[in-house]
């Protein structure tokens, strides 16, 4: 991945805490994943002793977080008051990065939580058609099921980071930014009319996805090419083709790796390489998974 906001080191605080306000002695070991204009993380605490997280107001963006277990509590500051909340699975929380923020962890957790910077934040808002002022606003603890399937979707990307699709990561990310804008802004979202993709804007958005077959084309890229907001491209996408611009992308890449395979001597290695996968196996479960072989079967078969 790319575009990072700042490295993983320039993300750590003087005092002992990572960015998001977390003791660093009382987590366990996390994965991190940033990308343009957001960052991921899974982070985790064995609830082995009670400790608080607090960060000092900032223009960062926002903070959202979906608990992946159940089982969790923490109490929530706001001035001199408290509040105590129960975090099941896929339960959430959204905390504005300008607010103080301080909670005592009561209890272990394990969350991956989704940074979104101010700027794309404000992207988000300008395309569904509301204003950023009043942000994004939840009680903590409700549960999201939408936003926990998205997030979960991401698990895989992020125990693997180096190898990434940015493409992919992209656009679940885009999802999210949508769905939390759509539900948690407070301000009805604009329905974006109009008649799909046209024959023009579908040839440029498979143009600029096979020219960066290698993942380096974003979502964002494509949708600004097409003069249309990121969600209506990939829904306008889906609909004239079935399949996500993610989706469709990986199957141009097995029909280039069937070609190759045909009429190449290329070892099978190289061919994951030529056909932008990240390695070798990831071309084989891709292809296995496509095709119903894997590709050094399918190359025996012909």
């Amino acid at each position: 991945m790319n575009g990072a906001q700042s490295n993983a080191a320039e993300r750590r605080t003087a005092a002992g805490r990572d960015s998001l306000g977390c003791a660093l002695a009382a987590l366990g070991e996390g994965q991190e994943l940033a990308g343009h204009g957001f960052v991921i993380y899974r982070k985790s605490h064995a609830g082995s002793s009670l400790h608080r997280v607090e960060t000092p107001p900032s223009h960062r963006g926002v903070l959202v977080g979906v608990s992946l277990t159940g089982g969790h509590r923490r109490r929530i500051f706001t001035g001199t008051r408290s509040v105590s909340y129960d975090f099941a699975a896929d339960s959430c929380y959204i905390r504005p990065f300008a607010d103080d923020y301080r909670a005592d962890i009561e209890t272990g957790f394990e969350f991956l939580l989704l940074e979104i910077s101010q700027a794309a934040l404000h992207r988000t808002c300008a395309e569904s058609g509301v204003p950023l002022a009043g942000g994004l606003s939840a009680p903590p603890a409700e549960t999201d099921t939408v936003l926990a399937h998205l997030g979960r979707a991401l698990l895989p990307a992020l125990a693997h980071a180096a190898t990434a699709s940015a493409l992919f990561v992209d656009q679940v990310v885009c999802a999210m930014q949508t769905h939390l804008v759509s539900r948690y802004h407070g301000v009805t979202v604009r329905a974006e009319r109009g008649g799909g993709l046209s024959d023009l804007q579908m040839r440029r958005a498979q143009e600029l996805l096979l020219a960066g077959m290698d993942s380096t084309v974003l979502i964002g890229d494509i949708a600004s090419a097409c003069d249309v907001s990121r969600s209506y491209f990939i829904r306008a996408f889906r609909q004239a083709t079935g399949a996500t611009p993610y989706q469709w992308l990986l199957a141009r890449r097995v029909e280039r790796a069937r070609a190759l395979l045909t009429r190449s001597a290329l070892s099978l290695a190289e061919v994951a390489i030529q056909c932008g996968f990240s390695d070798q196996s990831h071309m084989t479960r891709t292809f296995a998974r496509l095709t119903g072989s894997t590709p050094g079967a399918w190359r025996r078969g012909r």
